[in-house]
């Protein structure tokens, strides 16, 4: 059975990169020149992960943002003949394609569902300068990215495309190389591939040479909860004519158009080597909040001021890290860094107002709200490194919940744009506002206990709560799925709870929130040492060990329904919140060292590969810290050893560079903090010690001290640390805590080729 699932996979994956590669030729067209920047920024590269089979991809664009900007404005690309139904890139992007349909506003960073994608702009010229454009092929020897900026070379509509962003606007440069009519297609009925659009109007003022817009989405997530307006205001700067458009046909000399394909053709005469600049803002709220954002951050300022403004900000926001490191390893920590600071999104309009979850317009005065936050995914270790050099997005992330679970009425798990996506399970914001609490960040302590009990205790909140507190875990026979992977979160997040209720004096529901933490322990099967599916009947349920469930979402099976995008050895290691008590189970740490040992023994072999098997897959979430669990049985050569293997062998410089889906920068910040040489016991305010793979660092902390990192001898050979010291002081265990760091300092690696 493994055998042939494994087989078909294999050879559909093959059949499509096959057939795109015979079909999708190359194109020719224009040299595009990157304008790099002088700072650490030059050494980012937004193509890494935007390629490799579908499901094992980083699902990452190269489009031109602002960090953490809401405007993500690049391409959305297909196969040919315009075919993009198939999910292969989520963000919009994918790196095997060689068409594109136009360029977009914004999209997701990383995750695994698609949406926005609104307001495409296609440039096109000559016979193909009409309403809805056909699809446009390019090459990638002729397309250039860098944060802040993308351009593409489009030989099929003879144009050379520039992209920059500003948090809330976006500025697209087209220069044409036709004698011929050439012409912008402004799609407002767009979205990306998977959802819908209703209500799409769009209106131009010829002699301003301005139009508004505005659309509802109905994406992936925004779908979900109803749908979420969206606005925008343009400027061009250069005469045009207008025809209108709607499913019903051209309307010539028609400046509006309203319904299902309403969009307008921009064209413009006489611009061949003459620059056009269309300039866009964007707003959830309106469309004079959409032209205010554009004025307040572009103003007057040109393509090339925007851009070296946005690259500013982007050496800014990265040198917070600053490291000696071969320029490969440059290369991969900046692009990581960059990638985590891609979402959360500011949904905060420059005059303070925000789109809530109750779909009214509130006013942000003290802070940034921030949405996009994909917390399933982040809480792992994306926010402890917020906390760590951009401790204000912290703080804005934490406030921004607050106000989603006062306007909508719960506690979100993977909050999206204006509304809760309610993607994955649990409450995984019990553990952020849990370990924000230990590592000192500001929060209203109060408020967030208040929204973590009754997100916990509802079923509204937490799927399942009655039969959780009634058995003690989920029994697999009353749950419809996830009934492991769900015990071993409701768990932790219950650990998590108990913090913020010690926090605010609640003693006795933080006694009996840690007694609930232990309930992980009643999927622990002894005889198989697994955590294993359990009916009402205390009887045990089926357990495969040899696969992943990915291929339930494939074939449509439930073979694997009581664990979640994994195997049971891949969510075998999953007690977070009490790693001792879990190496316990195994009845000493020498037998929990030697299995997890043959379990990183059994990754994949190669990065991204089609089948990431039922061993060590750094590429999900249930397996980000395994490599670390090792420091919990006196081991900590193993987590050195494993932690160097995995930077080596499982990140790239590739297109195909990470091994999964970044989900808003999770894989990227394990890379980081990895490379630095300790990695977040998310929920805690302690770090696992590992081995690092740059040579020196300097972090500048939210105290304003500053922690240097010193790598004596490191090298590839050299993986295992000799000794560590902070401030002179030797390291007599693999753990440091947030305070220490905060201390700045040294913190001294000596790096040997000899286990210790």
């Amino acid at each position: 059975m493994l055998r042939i699932l494994r087989a078909v996979v294999a050879l559909v994956v093959a059949a499509q990169l096959l057939f795109g590669a015979l079909l999708n030729g190359g194109a020719g067209g224009g040299e595009v020149t990157k304008p790099v920047s002088d700072g650490v920024s030059q050494f980012a590269d937004p193509f890494i992960g935007t390629g490799g089979i579908p499901w094992m991809c980083g699902m990452l664009s190269p489009a031109a943002a602002a960090p953490f900007g809401c405007v993500r404005l690049g391409p959305d690309t297909c196969a040919v003949g315009g075919l993009a139904k198939i999910k292969t890139n989520t963000s919009g992007y994918y790196y095997e394609h060689r068409h594109l349909l136009g360029f977009s506003l914004s999209r997701l960073s990383g995750t695994g569902a698609r949406d926005y994608g609104m307001f495409r702009v296609t440039p096109a010229a000559g016979s193909g300068c009409k309403p809805q454009p056909a699809a446009l092929a390019f090459s990638h020897q002729n397309e250039a990215a860098t944060p802040g900026y993308y351009a593409v070379d489009l030989p099929g509509a003879a144009v050379q495309c520039e992209m920059t962003a500003t948090a809330h606007a976006g500025l697209l440069r087209c220069t044409f190389r036709t004698e011929k009519a050439a012409g912008l297609y402004l799609d407002a009925a767009a979205c990306l591939s998977g959802g819908r659009t209703e209500n799409a109007e769009i209106t131009a003022d010829p002699a301003a040479r301005s139009l508004t817009a505005q659309v509802t989405l109905f994406g992936v997530f925004s779908g979900r909860y109803g749908g979420l307006p969206a606005y925008l205001y343009a400027e061009w700067d250069a005469p045009a004519a207008v025809t209108a458009h709607t499913a019903a046909g051209d309307l010539p000399g028609a400046a509006s158009a309203v319904g299902e394909d309403a969009g307008l053709l921009l064209q413009f005469d006489g611009c061949k080597g003459k620059p056009i600049t269309l300039r866009m803002g964007l707003s959830f709220v309106s469309a004079e909040n959409a032209k205010e954002n554009l004025l307040a951050e572009v103003g007057d300022q040109s393509f090339d001021e925007v851009l070296r403004s946005t690259q500013a900000q982007w050496d800014a926001q990265l040198g917070a890290i600053a490291i000696d490191a071969d320029d490969e390893t440059k290369t991969v920590f900046y692009t990581a860094l960059y990638h985590a600071m891609l979402m959360p999104t500011d949904f905060t309009d420059v005059n303070g107002d925000y789109r809530g979850f109750d779909g009214a317009t509130h006013t942000a005065a003290d802070f940034t709200y921030r949405t996009d936050l994909s917390l399933w995914d982040t809480v792992r270790n994306v926010h402890a490194l917020y906390t760590l050099i951009a401790p204000e997005i912290q703080q804005d992330c934490l406030q921004s919940l607050l106000c989603m679970a006062s306007q909508g009425g719960l506690l979100p798990r993977w909050p999206q744009g204006g509304g809760e996506s309610g993607s994955m399970f649990g409450n995984p914001a019990n553990i952020l506002f849990a370990e924000s609490y230990l590592k000192g960040v500001p929060f209203d302590l109060e408020a967030a206990y208040a929204a973590v009990t009754t997100a916990s205790e509802t079923e509204q909140g937490r799927e399942g709560i009655e039969l959780y507190k009634e058995y003690g875990y989920l029994p697999d026979d009353l749950t419809a799925r996830y009934s492991v992977s769900k015990t071993l979160e409701y768990a932790w997040e219950d650990a998590a709870a108990a913090v913020l209720a010690e926090a605010t004096g609640e003693q006795d529901a933080a006694d009996a929130l840690r007694t609930r933490a232990q309930n992980y322990r009643n999927l622990w099967d002894a005889d198989t040492q697994y955590f294993r599916p359990r009916n009402s009947d205390g009887s045990w349920g089926r357990m495969i060990t040899g696969m992943t469930s990915f291929f339930d979402d494939i074939f449509g099976t439930d073979i694997f329904k009581a664990y979640c995008e994994g195997s049971a050895r891949q969510w075998r290691w999953s007690a977070l919140h009490d790693p001792d008590g879990m190496v316990a189970l195994f009845g000493s740490k020498e037998a929990f060292a030697r299995e997890l040992n043959a379990f990183m023994e059994d990754a994949a072999p190669t990065l991204g590969f089609i089948d990431p098997g039922a061993g060590y897959w750094i590429g999900n979430q249930h397996d980000l810290h395994t490599a670390y669990l090792f420091n919990h049985a006196d081991r900590p050569d193993l987590t050195q050893k494993w932690v160097r293997w995995t930077l080596k062998n499982r990140f790239s410089t590739a297109p195909e560079g990470l091994d999964g889906n970044d989900d808003g920068g999770t894989l990227s910040s394990w890379y980081v903090f990895s490379a630095l040489g300790f990695y977040p016991i998310a929920g805690t305010d302690r770090y696992w010690l590992g081995s690092p793979c740059v040579d020196s660092a300097a972090l500048t902390l939210p105290n304003g001290s500053t922690l240097r990192i010193e790598a004596k001898n490191q090298s590839e050979r050299n993986v295992y640390v000799a000794a560590v010291t902070l401030n002179g002081t030797a390291l007599t265990e693999p753990f440091l805590t947030h305070a220490q760091l905060l201390e700045g300092g040294t913190l001294t690696f000596t790096m040997t080729d000899t286990p210790n």
